[in-house]
């Protein structure tokens, strides 16, 4: 079933994490962190693969 909720912005990614949105924005060009969709010029990010990149961290090793 998809996710019917909003999609989030990275100020509210980054607050859901706990990190700055300096951090998510280079997580972001690196290619670490949570999937995210473009619109414009705009990156917006579904929870669900926000909550599964989160998942995915449980015991991965720090770069």
């Amino acid at each position: 079933m998809r996710d019917t909720r909003p999609l989030a912005t990275s100020p509210e990614v980054a607050k859901h994490l706990g990190v700055p949105v300096r951090t998510l924005d280079q997580w972001a060009y690196k290619g670490l962190g949570p999937r995210f969709s473009k619109v414009g010029r705009h990156r917006r990010y579904r929870w669900n693969d926000v909550e599964k990149w989160l998942d995915d961290q449980v015991g991965a090793k720090v770069a």
